[in-house]
């Protein structure tokens, strides 16, 4: 591999004015598989560090690309049944041993009605926000938690007005590790408290983008590790986080019925969850584990990646407006492109009133989720009506539930 030093990875030692790790602070163990990154664009491989800014190279040729965890070897993947969760994954993930507050092993639930209304033969959703923090994003800051222990980092910091900026708090609260979420004044009270409850900082700025200018002078000026993106263009949030999401896939490929998947369906922002789960079924495909990758689609509020697909640079700005604050948001990155092409997948741009129904229809269906995941049958209704692909097992992720659409 290059040598970290020819590269502007960010290596920084802990900060030593924002707090401090708790003494009693568990220990994190980095997997000794684990063999750096790789960028998913050039393909250049980098040595461990952090790489909060994606590929350096394609950074400095103006192409924003994000890193992927590699190992050498990847372990053949082994449910063990001493564990539960993220953690019988252990070995394929980049750190072994990382704070657990019970994440993974979320239900898979049939929806056989919704499936004879939209003519499917087998509808499923994997429900996320079954999560300790209720949504898909503890996988990634249960990692991204074990990264910051290990390089002693005692400030953790997030753009988020959401999910992100809770799940954060709560993994950064039980490691003893001081945490930032940087929100607009569009938070909701309900947000602001479950985040402040925690024990972490809310700090509030009027434009969203000033979010990522904040957390950008907070890491390259006092080291504060970062759990999200904040370069524009962006790249997607910090890899060593990123890297939990293959454990989603890991967890679909265990159960027959959405192993057998042909297309799941992934509300998407700046595509982190979608590039994790393309990441996973593909080493499980190499592995001769599943005969093929499941196709892609990301859902998403208006067309921004659509737009991407169909020619424009994904280093734009797309102006749209939504409801759907959990995957809004005006920028697309690489990752998300990567892996909908890759997948032969596609991108299905929903109407926000749409979802909003799907809410209460879902909810008819014993399935309650926040409106941004209920985007992921909006998405399913659109396919339809554009008659792609013949669409026979789909699973729908539903990324988070359905109690936090009293804090939109």
């Amino acid at each position: 591999m290059p040598d970290a030093g020819l590269h502007t990875a960010t290596e920084t030692p802990a900060d030593a004015g924002d707090g401090a790790i708790r003494k009693d602070a568990p220990a994190a163990s980095l997997n000794p598989r684990f063999a750096g990154f790789r960028c998913i664009r050039c393909g250049a491989d980098f040595p461990t560090a952090d790489y909060p800014e994606g590929c350096p190279i394609c950074l400095e040729r103006g192409y924003p690309a994000s890193v992927a965890a590699a190992f050498s070897p990847l372990p053949r993947i082994d449910a063990l049944p001493s564990k539960r969760g993220m953690r019988r994954f252990a070995e394929r993930l980049p750190y072994r041993d990382f704070i657990s507050l019970g994440e993974g092993d979320t239900p898979l639930v049939s929806l056989p009605r919704l499936a004879a209304e939209f003519g499917v033969a087998n509808l499923h959703i994997k429900l996320e926000g079954a999560n300790p923090t209720g949504s898909h994003k503890d996988r990634m800051s249960a990692q991204f938690i074990a990264r910051a222990l290990d390089r002693g980092a005692s400030s953790v910091v997030a753009a988020s007005s959401g999910n992100a900026g809770v799940s954060l708090a709560a993994y950064a609260a039980a490691a003893g590790i001081r945490c930032v979420i940087v929100a607009t004044n569009k938070i909701s009270s309900a947000w602001r408290n479950a985040i402040e409850a925690m024990g972490a900082t809310v700090t509030i700025v009027d434009d969203p983008l000033e979010r990522w200018r904040l957390i950008k002078d907070k890491v390259k000026s006092m080291g504060w590790m970062s759990a999200t993106n904040y370069l524009d263009p962006p790249v997607g949030s910090e890899p060593f986080g990123v890297s939990g999401y293959r454990t989603l896939a890991y967890e679909l490929a265990e159960t027959p019925l959405s192993a057998a998947a042909d297309t799941i369906i992934v509300p998407t922002a700046r595509g982190d969850l979608l590039w994790g789960l393309y990441q996973g079924f593909h080493e499980l495909m190499a592995e001769g584990i599943l005969p093929r990758i499941p196709r892609l689609v990301a859902a998403e509020p208006f067309a921004r990646l659509e737009k991407v697909m169909a020619g424009a640079d994904y280093r734009s700005h797309f102006e749209g407006a939504t409801a759907l604050s959990s995957i809004g948001g005006v920028t697309v990155t690489y990752q998300s492109q990567l892996a909908v092409e890759r997948s032969g997948g596609t991108v299905a741009a929903v109407d926000s009133d749409q979802a909003l129904r799907d809410v209460e229809r879902l909810a008819r269906n014993g399935v309650y989720l926040e409106s941004s995941a209920a985007a992921s049958l909006t998405a399913l209704r659109a396919l339809r009506e554009r008659k792609w692909r013949a669409l026979t097992n789909v699973v729908l992720i539903g990324t988070s539930h359905g109690f936090k659409n009293s804090a939109n």
